[in-house]
């Protein structure tokens, strides 16, 4: 169910005695010839299945593993078994990638699971009503088997002792665990959440110092873009023509003209659309290799159902954003590219979103930059890795790089807002005049929902279209026991209940409607500062 996540090659390890069974799908981006998986040590005594990419793996090897250790294959992941055998429990703390992975120890009959800090690459746990635990990169792979499924939590590790002899007490761990803020255990599971970011103390930096924080923006941001650039295959950037994937962009060019490669450009909208207007702007001035896809409102109307199961999740922000993406990465695999850089995270790190205009205060605008991204993997984090990975194409966001996300989104809500221009410091920290990196309407250019800019005409067809689906009659009868809003939301929830179960833990996305003149409807348009503004 999950090959399209890895069509190049899958593997199998099968331990009948201990009654654990491993499969894997593989995307190959790193060690294309050698890297298949699961990856079983040379002993025999670990086997690992990842999907996701470690960047600092050169330098764990080098620093931690000190030759020790002899890989079998030349993928990044290997180093996690090293690693895990000197440090066990801090394994995921000292990895610097996107990534989720089971492990398990013949030796001691022990698993560890874990997912990284932001929730960038998805996982899913269930139980089975014979006592058997499962877990997969992808919901759909439990729905026939587990009568209990949810989202296993970003920075958090999961590690099973003697695990074919759970008791009930261990059982109840591996449901509640999920729903708890503080790590609990039992002799037997040992839940912990093994990332605790410093801005979960709600506190944001006073210092204002535009020239200091500007430069360490830049730095940082363009460290994480030539971090994510590690790849064995073609690579290209996604470019809606918005501030943040056009900045992405940039420094990938940049990069990839001093390593003495050609970038390729990809945009996607409706004909005519603010986006693809903006974007063959900022490919020219860039100098890449641009494609434009253009779809149509029917396009996209008739993958709704296909997306939904794609992206097991009926948000309605989700998915008006996700069908552009989604018909946008089957083009891009037909061009044989594997690998895409993106720029989802920088609105929920430094407030990008419109109705942010709209904070009462400077601690109720920085308490909700630290609430979206807390909740990233329930939204844009599921949205670009399904999105892509639906046709085989991995998305990588450099935003997202923990230590930019660590140092940005502490930064003061008076230079992430300034002048009525939403994230002010990440525009003047690449406002370079003498080599500029942009084009200046480009940098300055207000914030569109990449499910507007995509072409104005695509939100309002969806809602011609589930308008006309949905009677008056069953909306009012129906809408209270659904918990939806609209016609629109009730056809996604309706398709979403035919396709999976209600318990894996689904949230929406909505704007802050508490805060004084914000909707409720996520579009772009909806909020005030840009119908003031357009």
């Amino acid at each position: 169910k999950i090959r399209h996540r890895g069509p190049d090659w899958n593997g199998t390890y099968l331990n009948n005695e201990k009654n654990i069974l491993i499969t894997h799908e593989r995307l190959s981006i790193i060690g294309i010839n050698s890297g298949t998986q699961p990856i079983v040590s040379k002993d025999k005594r670990y086997v690992l299945s990842v999907n996701g990419e470690i960047y600092n793996y050169k330098s764990l090897y080098s620093s931690i593993v000190h030759g020790k250790y002899r890989p079998a294959t030349n993928s990044d992941c290997e180093v996690i078994i090293p690693v895990y055998d000197d440090f066990e429990d801090l394994t995921p703390k000292m990895l610097d990638g996107i990534f989720s992975f089971v492990l398990y120890d013949n030796k001691l009959d022990e698993v560890l699971i874990a997912r990284d800090p932001i929730g960038i690459i998805p996982l899913y746990y269930g139980l089975t009503k014979n006592g058997e635990i499962m877990f997969a990169s992808e919901a759909k792979c439990l729905i026939n088997d587990c009568d209990f499924i949810t989202v296993f939590p970003p920075g958090h590790l999961l590690k099973i002792r003697d695990i074919n002899n759970l008791s009930n007490a261990d059982y109840d761990v591996l449901k509640e665990y999920c729903l708890l803020d503080n790590p609990i255990s039992t002799c037997r599971v040992k839940f912990t959440k093994y990332y605790s970011p410093v801005y979960e103390n709600l506190t944001y930096d006073t210092n204002t110092d535009v020239d200091e924080i500007a430069g360490n923006v830049n730095t940082l941001l363009t460290s994480a873009v030539e971090k994510r650039l590690m790849t064995d295959v073609p690579y290209a950037v996604l470019l809606s023509g918005g501030l943040d994937s056009s900045l992405v962009a940039s420094i990938t060019s940049r990069i990839s003209a001093s390593r003495g490669e050609k970038l390729h450009s990809f945009s996607v909208g409706l004909k005519g659309a603010p986006d693809l207007l903006a974007a063959r702007k900022v490919a020219k001035f860039l100098g890449t290799i641009h494609h434009e896809i253009i779809f149509t409102v029917q396009d996209g109307l008739d993958c709704i159902r296909d997306l939904i199961w794609h992206l097991e999740t009926y948000d309605t922000t989700t998915i008006r954003a996700s069908t552009p993406m989604y018909l946008l990465s089957r083009k891009i695999k037909a061009y044989g590219i594997k690998m895409v850089l993106s720029g989802e995270g920088a609105d929920e790190i430094l407030g990008g979103y419109l109705y942010f205009h709209n904070a009462p205060s400077n601690q109720e605008f920085h308490e909700e930059c630290v609430s979206r991204v807390k909740n990233l993997h329930h939204f844009d984090c599921l949205r670009a890795n399904k999105s892509t990975m639906a046709w085989g194409v991995e998305a990588r966001v450099p935003f997202l790089d923990q230590e930019f996300i660590e140092y940005a989104i502490a930064v003061a809500p008076e230079l992430k807002l300034k002048n009525k221009m939403e994230k002010w410091i990440l525009r003047e920290a690449f406002n370079d005049t003498e080599n500029p990196y942009l084009p200046r309407e480009i940098l300055w250019r207000q914030k569109e929902q990449f499910s507007d800019g995509v072409g104005y005409s695509w939100i309002d067809g969806l809602k011609r279209m589930t308008e006309n689906a949905i009677s008056d009659e069953d909306f009012n009868n129906h809408k209270d026991l659904m918990g939806v809003k609209s016609k629109e939301e009730m056809y996604y929830k309706k398709i979403y209940n035919e396709l999976f179960p209600e318990n894996i833990g689904i949230k929406r996305w909505i704007p802050r409607t508490d805060w004084n003149g914000v909707g409720y409807d996520p579009s772009g348009r909806a909020q005030g500062v840009h119908n003031n503004k357009y």
